[in-house]
């Protein structure tokens, strides 16, 4: 059984009380009898070493105070790692992409034990890899400094760290955006991670197996990283109040994450927001259709509760029913089951209630329902009084006009529900115009993708996209590429001046350095002579 202790500036305290965590699988099994077993395990009424094999492991539950040491300890260390060269701070990043590969089995395992759908599990061990591979790193590292020759001065352009990061990740994907806290890091930051206590687990794993080596590995000062299972309410607002952090990256439903930056800004804190998305894939008449409905069928991995899933699909009319056909037999093939069975793909639903209002509303508005609606199930036989998984679930809407009063257009679901717009028909010119426009016009904006086999079609849907942090053209909508970022997004995703989300650069910022050699002040106050041919690059980006 896993063990963690509090992480407080590199060392691990002892606990005063632990949250242990069980099997997921057990939990679909005996749901009573599971969390009876959790119960008597965190009063103390079980022994650790009684519990069985279904407990995976177990961790310190952190106070207040244990939290304001952490961030006493973290500004602490900020002067000394900020300052260390930034090539040494990025190899950071390469010593933990190595030790990813190295324990990428184990650490599926973990989260696949936490309730991850294997296939799903592996997809964010993919995403760990891809987005802190040397392709990423080397793109990264052109942007922390830029110099340049002017006569006697030397110019610089280089990005410096805020100072104290803490990082709140969200529930459904706690391990694979608590790592976005790597980069944090690299950018010369202190990190403070609060490991959620409904899954803190795969958190302190990841945190001390995989990060906290990887910094003692190139010397960064041990107090540089801290992670904590403590309560969410309670520690958000420590971290409003305190005067020694500067950032906080806060994962979260759209409605609240916007507020909680309001409250980020009036306390002096950048927020770095990673909230709701609402995903719009565009499927042109000339695409190929089998590999779109693939992408499109992307909906459904862990049952749409992830945010950059595609949410909404807007299908050309002359093959809307070809494709929905093929959808439908695709979203038919996936099953619930055991997250440890190869083909799981579906995690179970809490809130039916809600999916079958929204399914409801779309249904009065003249929605067709394509496939799915029931909930199912472990062995995904249909079952409406017990059910925790819902089916996959397409809807037909006609007609872009009024798509967007529907909940199930409009907004992030997060359920195995995808509605499939079909326009009404116009010419591809006007019509393509119409599906930028109602793409543009999205809320949210976090990825979008198209399937066109025309490259001017691709150029045009690209030139007139404003919305998204992310676009994909003839791609797996969620798959995850060296060099582009795997979050970060507009509107209601990444609230005021939300963008494409590199954390390197967001938690750092750009400052302008001149370093001078023999100039007269009074000739630089009024201009004085510059060099000849003017500026020269010196060098630019750092070498990893």
């Amino acid at each position: 059984m896993l063990s963690y202790g509090s992480y407080i500036a590199g060392v691990e305290q002892p606990a005063r009380q632990w949250v242990y965590t069980l099997r997921s699988s057990a939990m679909l099994r005996d749901f009573f009898g599971a969390v009876r077993l959790k119960r008597s395990l965190e009063r103390g009424r079980i022994a650790p070493e009684e519990a069985g094999v279904e407990v995976v492991g177990r961790s310190a539950v952190a106070d207040q105070e244990d939290m304001a040491v952490a961030l006493r300890r973290a500004a602490a260390a900020v002067d000394e790692w900020a300052a260390v060269p930034a090539a040494t701070r990025m190899r950071v990043v390469a010593e933990f992409h190595a030790l990813v590969a190295e324990k990428h089995d184990a650490l599926v395992e973990l989260m696949i034990a936490e309730g991850h759908p294997r296939s799903l599990a592996r997809w964010e061990a993919a995403g760990m890899l891809a987005a802190t591979g040397p392709a990423t790193r080397d793109f990264l590292s052109g942007q922390l400094e830029h110099r340049v020759r002017d006569g006697a001065r030397e110019l610089r352009v280089r990005r410096v760290a805020d100072g104290v990061v803490c990082l709140n990740p969200p529930q459904n994907a706690t391990v694979a955006n608590a790592l976005l806290g790597i980069w944090a890091l690299a950018a010369g930051n202190a990190l403070v991670v609060r490991a959620p206590r409904s899954a803190p687990l795969g958190v302190m794993y990841a945190l001390r197996e995989l990060v906290a080596p990887a910094l003692e590995r190139v010397g960064a000062p041990a107090a540089a990283l801290s992670v904590l299972c403590c309560e969410a309410g309670a520690t958000l607002r420590q971290w409003l109040a305190s005067p020694l952090v500067d950032d906080i990256m806060y994962f979260g439903g759209s409605e609240q994450g916007i507020a909680f930056g309001a409250e980020c800004v009036a306390a002096g804190k950048k927020p770095v927001l990673e909230l709701a998305g609402n995903d719009v894939c565009v499927v042109w008449h000339d695409a190929d259709l089998d590999l779109a409905a693939e992408a499109l069928s992307e909906a459904f991995y862990g049952s749409g509760q992830i945010c950059m899933v595609p949410n909404c699909a807007v299908v050309h009319p002359r093959v809307a029913d070809e494709l929905l056909a093929k959808l439908a037999a695709r979203a038919a093939a996936i099953r619930p089951g055991p997250p440890e069975e190869p083909g799981a793909l579906l995690s179970p639903v809490l809130r039916t209630d809600r999916f079958h209002e929204v399914l409801g509303q779309a249904e009065a508005a003249g929605a067709e329902i394509v496939c799915g609606g029931r909930r199912l199930d472990v062995d995904g036989r249909p079952d409406e009084v017990r059910g925790l998984f819902l089916e996959p679930t397409v809807i037909r809407v006609d007609g872009l006009k009024g798509a967007r009063d529907l909940d199930a257009v409009r907004h992030e679901t997060f359920f195995p529900l995808l509605p499939v717009v079909v326009p009404e028909e116009a010419s591809d010119g006007e019509l393509l115009a119409q599906v930028t426009d109602f793409v543009n016009s999205n809320e949210y904006g976090l990825r979008n993708s198209l399937w066109t086999g025309d490259e001017e079609t691709a150029e045009r849907f690209l030139s007139r996209l404003r919305n998204g942090g992310l676009v994909k053209v003839n791609d797996s909508h969620i798959g995850f590429l060296p060099v582009l970022p795997t979050h970060g997004g507009t509107g209601l995703t990444g609230g005021p001046g939300g963008e494409a989300n590199y954390p390197l650069l967001r938690t750092s910022h750009l400052q302008g350095v001149s370093v001078a050699r023999g100039v007269r002040p009074s000739e630089a106050v009024f201009g004085g002579p510059a060099a000849p041919g003017g500026p020269v690059e010196e060098n630019e980006g750092v070498q990893v």
